[in-house]
């Protein structure tokens, strides 16, 4: 029953996306019916039924429970056997389960129970080498792989112990433990039709639930936590991805609360683009906000992000690209965000990671980002450090972006270069300097009603 709902959100997105065709004056493409929709949720709704009694505790097949024996045997026992039946429910009662990497299987749930946690082993040497995302990395916690019909929930805590690869990090070992070389929490490749809802998920060694090139994903109900401090504990990260849902989550993490991807820096191609992403009704504590990039070579397309809540996150919006990892990034649309205390309330940039003062246009490439197509509606922002930098490339100026009914309180005001705005109810309150800032390749289409900002 738990699994069909994830698809009963999914399973027809030209209604669920439908809204999107007309919102703030552009008209979005309709996403393709799948003609095979229904079939598939009435099947996912009759193996659901048939497999829900199936309980696969996992001390039945030997775990300890005690945080100090290892539970990955077990565990991956559990899932395995449990798959070979057809499905079901993988359960972890009360205690502390200390696994390495698990990889879970098609049809199968894995069930935390409140007062239950999944901690992730320390030993580094449990994580072993792997190509993931593209590019050399370790084995995540937890990893799916061409799968389908997958939950997590429950109620109780996935950890993944991180602090040893942050250690390292803040040790100057950054070139060994780069973000790719520390084991991710939750990796779902290329799998389909995933529910995670009522779970906290917390202090990974680097991003902590990655979707990629995954389809029908549906995240909800649920905490994602790491401190302030921790490196690249990015919440969570669509890396690829389409029909890819958030909502009701509270994250507070060392970097991206959410950060939508697609391809890496110099990638050869080609690389998918991500899709239809979905946020909604969630809560960024600390952070860095929600990011669209860096790596975008492959485009994002269609994403629509309403009623967030920003508190004393380093960003708001962050748009961010550079020469060597850019990409199509067109279609988002933003509505009613609140933000109380974050650093940068917007930032969209075709530079990454360093803005140069200066700057002339390079030959267009594959990999030249062009944005164009984006809409902010209804935001408000107080105590801010600075109302926001907009910076296309000169060889690619962003277009097509609108701020409607946007009110800033901040200290320093906003800079444009190489791109075009058009802006009615922009108020921008800056405790020093000017409010607005045009610079080369600047232009501002202001409705004429609006007062002298």
């Amino acid at each position: 029953m738990l699994t069909s709902l994830a698809m009963s959100e999914q399973v027809r997105p030209q209604n669920r996306y439908a809204k999107w065709q007309t919102f703030s004056g552009f008209r979005f493409p309709e996403v393709p019916i799948r003609n095979l929709g229904l079939f598939i949720l009435l099947l996912s709704w009759h193996i659901c039924s048939a497999n829900a009694s199936r309980v696969c505790d996992v001390q039945s097949y030997g775990a300890k429970g005690n945080g100090v024996s290892s539970d990955t045997q077990a565990i991956q026992k559990a899932i395995d056997v449990c798959r070979s039946k057809g499905g079901g429910i993988v359960r972890l009662r009360k205690g502390i389960f200390l696994t390495g990497p698990i990889e879970l299987k098609s049809h199968i749930t894995l069930e935390i129970d409140k007062g239950a946690t999944l901690l992730g082993s320390q030993n580094m040497a449990d994580y072993p080498p792997a190509e993931e995302l593209q590019q050399q990395s370790v084995t995540p916690l937890i990893r799916a792989s061409h799968a389908s019909f997958i939950t997590i929930r429950g109620g109780g805590v996935i950890n993944g112990n991180g602090q040893p690869w942050w250690k390292a990090v803040y040790a100057h070992d950054a070139s060994k433990f780069t973000a790719a070389q520390r084991p991710r929490l939750i990796l779902l490749d290329h799998c389909r039709h995933v529910l995670i809802q009522n779970i906290t998920i917390e202090n990974s060694a680097s991003w902590q639930i990655v979707p990629y090139d995954s389809d029908d994903v549906v995240i909800r109900h649920s905490r994602i936590l790491a401190p302030a401090h921790s490196p690249n504990t990015d919440g969570i990260d669509p890396f690829s991805s389409h029909h890819v849902t958030i909502s009701h989550v509270m994250i507070d993490t060392g970097d991206d609360n959410i950060a939508i991807k697609s391809g890496q820096p110099d990638s050869q191609g080609p690389n998918s683009p991500s899709t239809y992403i979905r946020v909604r009704d969630c809560v960024f504590r600390h952070g860095h906000g929600l990011s669209v990039g860096s790596e975008v070579s492959g485009g994002v397309q269609h994403v629509y992000v309403s009623n967030l809540r920003f508190i004393g996150t380093r960003h708001g919006v962050r748009i961010k690209s550079g020469r060597d990892r850019g990409g199509d990034i067109s279609d988002l649309v933003f509505h009613n965000l609140k933000m109380t205390d974050v650093g940068i309330v917007l930032v969209i940039t075709g530079y990454y990671p360093k803005i140069p003062l200066h700057d002339t246009a390079k030959p267009m490439t594959r990999l030249t980002p062009r944005f164009h197509n984006i809409t902010i509606v209804h935001l408000t922002a107080t105590g801010a450090k600075s109302a926001g930098l907009i910076e296309g490339l000169p060889e690619s100026p962003i277009r097509n972006l609108r701020l409607q009914d946007i009110h800033i309180q901040a200290q320093t005001g906003m800079t444009i270069r190489y791109a075009t705005l058009t802006a009615q109810n922009l108020f921008i309150h800056a405790a020093r300097g000017k409010t607005l800032t045009l610079l080369a390749g600047a232009r501002l289409i202001s409705d004429p009603q609006d007062a002298d900002r």
